[in-house]
């Protein structure tokens, strides 16, 4: 018996320190709480809601209740702009200074997609424009030879999370109705996944980064490379993460400049 809970220890053990290694590469400094879900009001709320009712209800509560919006071939960035609003669809509006939507050019060959907005994002309004941005667009200009604004960079959600956490899967499901609709609009011919939460998004499952980097997945048709998260690569500055992401940038580029050809 002592034995058998000494082996169930010891891989409990190995499990929890392979979750660690992967949050340590992820640079995940604090594991959110638990969001509890609200317990349904013992009212007469569970009954058919009037058309009255509705009616009464404030501007930001109707935005909880709208259908998912449709993006075809024809969505611009303007549109879907305009459908995430003033939003207050989670809760990471409360804490945001501004929605920091997306930059770069509409019709990019080449989209990059990031975990969510820092500081100095949320400041600006812009995405990767923070340390990890400056090393962004070292890679994509002086790297790759192109300039940043030939790219179209954005995030999976577009408020800032409290303290740079990762996305909560509610956070990134709600805005991640948005990101489609960014990748609708701009159509890029390879999307680069930034990082463990953006690569998990995009592909529908919990992957490890550091394992799947540099290897060609595909979402909605569209080529992925995921690689690794400037974030990460600025805590662990050494000359094979550096190369890593090069040569996936590399690849990247060439997989778009191929298919535009």
């Amino acid at each position: 018996m002592e034995r058998a809970l000494s082996g169930d220890l010891r891989a409990w053990l190995a499990s929890a320190r392979n979750w660690l290694i992967e949050f340590a590469e992820e640079g995940v400094e604090r594991i959110p709480d638990r969001v509890a879900a609200p317990s349904p009001a013992k009212t007469e709320a569970s009954q058919p809601e009037t058309p009255a009712a509705a009616e009464s209800r404030p501007a930001e509560a109707l935005a909880l209740f709208d259908a998912p919006p449709r993006w075809g071939s024809d969505t611009t960035l303007e549109e879907v702009r305009a459908a995430i609003g003033d939003c207050h669809r989670c809760r990471l509006s409360e804490g945001r200074t501004q929605i920091v939507f997306g930059d770069g050019n509409p019709r990019a060959e080449l989209m990059f997609v990031g975990e969510g907005p820092g500081a100095e994002e949320d400041r600006r309004g812009l995405p990767f424009v923070g340390r990890a941005g400056e090393l962004l667009t070292a890679m994509i200009e002086k790297g790759l030879g192109i300039p940043r604004r030939d790219v179209y960079i954005c995030n999976i959600v577009k408020c800032r999370p409290p303290g740079n956490r990762t996305p909560l899967a509610d956070e990134a499901a709600t805005c991640g109705v948005f990101l489609d609709g960014q990748i609708a609009a701009v159509r890029p011919r390879v999307i680069v996944a930034l990082g463990k939460p953006a690569t998990s998004l995009l592909l529908g499952r919990e992957v490890a980064i550091t394992r799947i980097r540099g290897t060609w997945q595909s979402y909605r048709g569209i080529p992925v490379m995921p690689t690794l998260h400037p974030a990460f690569v600025l805590r662990q500055y050494t000359a094979e993460n550096r190369r890593a992401v090069w040569e996936d940038l590399k690849a990247a580029l060439a997989r778009a400049r191929e298919t535009t050809a």
